[in-house]
Formats: C-alpha cells, structure tokens, sequence
C-alpha cells in the first residue's frame, strides 16, 4: 500500500519543523498505510447506500446554491460579517483573494472564503447544505440505515466525522457577536437564519453518528479545542472591535497592524484555516 500526501506551505512547518513532530507524523502516515493494506475497508454493504449518498448530495449542493448563489443578500453580509475585505489589504497569502476585479462570490479564490468565515468561528463552507441533506433523508424514513451506514462504511464515517471537527469548533454565540457588532440590521435576520441552521446541522450530525456530544470519540480533540478557547475567545472579541473601528478609519495602520495578530492568532487556535 502507499499513501500520498500533499502539506500547504505553513503545515510543513507545523507537521515536520521539530524532530519528534516530524517522528509522530511519520507514524501516523505508516499507520494509515499499514491499517489499509492490512485490513482494507469492506465496500459499501448495499448499492442503497450509494443511492442514499446522492440524494443527500443533491439536496445538499440546492440548499447551498439557493443561500450562496441566489440570495441576494448573501454577499453583503458575508462582506459585512467577516474580515473578507480586510485579507485582501494584510498581504497574508501569496495570490490576490479575488482572480479579477469583482465583488461576485465565483471569484473569490476558495482559500480566503474558508479563511474568513473560519476566522468568525462560523465556519460556514464545512457545514452549510450538511445538515438539510442529512435531515432530508432521515424524514424519509432512512435513519437507521445512516446509522448502519456510519457504523459499517469507512467512506462515511469519516466524512461525517470531519464535518463532526469543524462543528466542535464553531462557536454559535462568537459568529453572533461578528453579526451585532459588523453587520446591518436588516441583514441580521440571514445570520440568525444561519445559525438556527447551524444547530440543526449539529442536531443531524448527533443523529447519524450515535454521539451526545460532537467529537465524542475523539477526546483528545474536544481537550485541544477546549484549551484554546482561553485564548481563542478574547482574540475574537477583539477582533470583532478592531473590525468596527477599521471599517471607520481604513487608513490606519496600528489598526492594521492589530487586525493582522488577531488573524494570526485565531489561525493558529483554530488550525483549519482554509
């Protein structure tokens, strides 16, 4: 068996840059090689549960679309809730946030999308569309099969247990703040929309995958996540202040200059950074 793996930049860094960080990723990459040439996965037990898969797919990608694409107040308030605007001024990544000269989400590149929305803690590309699928599907009468399906399809268990990671690390109560402080009140009711629709997304993730609690079974994570959130919290805080006041003075660079930790330091607590 072989495994190929490919490390942005900053990761290499991170993953390789101390010898027994290096050691333990090594050992993690010869696990998953040894585990899958050892103990290959059965395939999917039933051609169902493929079928099953696109449909939550299918209603997944329309909800996604019709938030993203065809709500017209979509872009204003992502422009407003986040510091999307403000990434592209720090001179942080190594291309443009945008491939040309315009406002539309179809040329955003995908890095600063995920960056801004992680930077909010809303982190609202891993989960949005995830949780009507999901709920589609379960009122169909599916439920127990998604359970089987998590139980017994290797494909499916991790999937949901990555979108599983990145709810743990969503902060419903810190993306409202972003909303009261940056964006307008007559768009304050899409952000609240949004986050009923967070719950909900959590509520079917619960579901399918038998836990109480997000990252259940990995406890090491939900003790990492919750350990930064000393730090996490109050860089959010001040963010979000940074944020208001920037938007009132564009040219001040110690504003900048302050903006530019905070993105800094919430990268590195959250750790998905796009």
């Amino acid at each position: 068996g072989t495994l190929r793996s490919t490390e942005q930049g900053e990761m290499v860094q991170a993953k390789f840059g101390l010898p027994q960080a290096a050691v333990r990723q090594l050992e993690i990459y010869t696990t998953a090689v040894l585990l899958a040439t050892l103990r290959p996965p059965l395939p999917p037990r039933e051609e169902k549960w493929r079928s099953l898969m696109e449909e939550i797919s299918k209603i997944s990608c329309q909800h996604y679309r019709s938030t993203v694409y065809e709500n017209k107040e979509f872009l204003p308030y992502f422009q407003e809730a986040t510091p999307q605007a403000e990434l592209g001024y720090l001179n942080i990544g190594s291309r443009p946030t945008r491939r040309k000269n315009s406002m539309a989400i179809t040329q955003l590149r995908a890095i600063p999308w995920v960056f801004a929305w992680t930077q909010t803690r809303f982190v609202l590309p891993a989960w949005l569309g995830v949780g009507s699928g999901l709920q589609g599907v379960c009122e169909k009468g599916h439920r127990d099969e998604l359970h089987a399906m998590y139980q017994e399809w290797p494909f499916f268990q991790s999937t949901i247990d990555l979108i599983e990671m990145v709810l743990a690390k969503a902060d419903i109560p810190i993306a409202k703040h972003y909303d009261e402080v940056l964006v307008s009140p007559s768009r304050q009711e899409l952000g609240a929309q949004l986050r009923k629709e967070l719950y909900n997304t959590e509520k079917y993730i619960l579901v399918v995958s038998g836990h109480e609690k997000l990252s259940e079974n990995n406890r090491i994570l939900r003790r990492l996540i919750e350990s930064r959130l000393h730090y996490l919290n109050p860089l959010n805080m001040l963010q979000v202040e940074i944020l208001r006041r920037l938007r009132k003075d564009e040219d001040n660079n110690k504003l900048r200059d302050a903006l530019l930790i905070t993105i800094n330091g919430i990268a590195a607590g959250m750790r998905n950074t796009g």
